[in-house]
């Protein structure tokens, strides 16, 4: 039988494409009314919306470890909300005390100012931060409640030979769409339930990443993301 599973949304974008309003909205929905958990990582700019939407808000600060998110939302599962929503995801893989930092934190106590030595040590200096990463993956997929992560995106570039010629062209990836990729670790937008790329030319319409066949008609492709996707889903 069909139960009501946790499920994980990720909503990723760059500035001014709706992923924070998109969040609250859908938050909202899944909701059905009842006030949900608000984790902000944006200092305290979830409050901006504190007008509109029902929801309680705790705020985290650096350092920005995975061990700090994944307690932060399982304290808000303990305590019995049904949706849980993280504003910025980011801040985990890129913030300060992220998975960056403590990699060239790393680093830093294996080779010291030895940049050969560095260079042999890059790869186990990844051992540590991406464990811990691992591990927060798999408490968010274990919690109850629903979960909406926003995630930011930045636009990136590559250089492509073609027909001989070096061009500049959009970077191209598995975790992102024309350019925009998401500042975070490379695969936890496979991760979620459903993954969307959110751009400023159309804020809240979503760009599938991941989007299984079952979710299809909740999120059409040419309207924004709102409170009845949430309820539908």
């Amino acid at each position: 039988m069909r139960e009501n599973v946790g499920l994980w949304i990720n909503l990723i974008g760059g500035t001014g494409s709706g992923k924070t309003f998109t969040g609250f909205r859908l938050a909202s929905g899944m909701s059905a009314g009842k006030p949900f958990a608000v984790i902000d990582t944006e200092n305290r700019r979830a409050l901006h919306y504190a007008d509109q939407f029902k929801f309680e808000h705790a705020e985290l600060r650096a350092p920005f470890t995975p061990d700090a998110y994944s307690d932060a939302v399982i304290a808000a599962d303990k305590a019995g909300y049904h949706v849980i929503m993280l504003d910025s995801g980011s801040h985990v893989w890129s913030g300060d005390g992220g998975v960056l930092d403590w990699q060239e934190a790393e680093l830093d106590r294996m080779a010291g100012d030895d940049w050969k030595k560095r260079e042999a040590c890059k790869m186990a200096a990844w051992i540590k931060p991406k464990l811990s990463h691992k591990r927060m993956v798999s408490k968010l997929l274990q919690v109850k409640a629903h979960v909406v992560l926003c995630l930011r995106a930045e636009p990136k570039i590559e250089m492509v030979k073609v027909g001989g010629k070096w061009e500049v062209q959009p970077k191209q990836s598995l975790t992102g769409l024309d350019g925009w990729i998401p500042v975070c670790e490379k695969n936890l937008p496979f991760e979620a339930t459903a993954s969307f790329l959110l751009m400023a030319a159309r804020p809240g319409v979503p760009l599938p990443i991941k989007l299984q066949f079952q979710h299809r008609a909740m999120f059409p492709l040419d309207k924004e993301i709102t409170e009845e996707s949430g309820r539908l889903i």
